[in-house]
């Protein structure tokens, strides 16, 4: 395919419908635009070639120009010195001049055409360039944006991820069942606790009654007991006294 047949494939080409039809739409924007950029390379080295071919032949017409003048006044010459024969051949070399220079002017134009429709399709080739560059970078963002929903959706429906919150729970439950164990072990000291403190105010109140009974039953031996002591038992020991030296 030549380039400027590519370059008007591209020109003409709708980057929608191509995209649609892809099975990967951003591999192929990728090479879509790798292959804009190289046919935009291409056309502006054939460009430069054909600007470069168009100055060497302006060079050639303005040669050509100088060559007629010089043959015009040649057979001016020839006449102003009779000889007709000469002028006519000095014309007739003019005429050939002339129509070489028509020719090249005639290629000029043509070259001139093909550069104005190359400068135009360059520009309409810049435009789509820039418009699969702002394609791929929207494919790109929307690529990312799926790529993550879908690992997250992964992740989500992933057997390994469902094990995993059930081990969890098995592990939750296992503990609930622990701290249950633990409150109904707290429960059952608390009882006994209070048992022993309710034993321990029982077995304060008939320490009282006992001492009451034994109080009351001390107090009915000390009334038969009778007024006259003996006197050994309450005769107060008189102190011995010391001799004064």
């Amino acid at each position: 395919m030549g380039i400027f047949s590519r370059l008007s494939d591209i020109v003409n080409s709708n980057i929608n419908a191509i995209l649609d039809r892809a099975e990967d739409p951003d591999k192929i924007i990728r090479m879509v635009i790798q292959e804009m950029e190289d046919t935009l390379v291409e056309v502006r080295s054939s460009a430069a070639k054909t600007i470069a071919d168009r100055k060497d032949i302006e060079r050639r017409i303005t040669k050509l120009a100088h060559v007629q003048r010089d043959w015009e006044k040649k057979a001016e010459l020839a006449i102003s010195k009779g000889r007709d024969d000469l002028a006519k051949g000095a014309l007739i070399e003019k005429a050939k001049v002339a129509d070489m220079a028509a020719h090249l002017e005639e290629e000029l134009k043509h070259i001139e055409d093909a550069l104005t429709r190359n400068e135009e399709d360059v520009i309409k080739l810049e435009a789509k360039l820039r418009e699969a560059q702002a394609k791929k970078a929207s494919i790109q963002a929307r690529h990312k944006s799926v790529s993550n929903q879908v690992r997250v959706r992964k992740n989500l429906y992933d057997n390994r991820i469902h094990d995993a919150f059930e081990r969890f729970e098995k592990v939750e439950h296992r503990l609930d069942r622990m701290e249950g164990e633990a409150e109904a072990l707290g429960m059952g000291r608390t009882e006994n606790l209070a048992d022993q403190i309710g034993a321990l105010e029982a077995d304060d109140d008939i320490e009282k009654e006992l001492a009451a009974m034994k109080a009351k039953a001390q107090g009915g031996k000390s009334t038969s007991v009778p007024a006259s002591a003996p006197a050994s038992k309450t005769k107060k020991a008189t102190p011995k006294k010391t001799a004064s030296k």
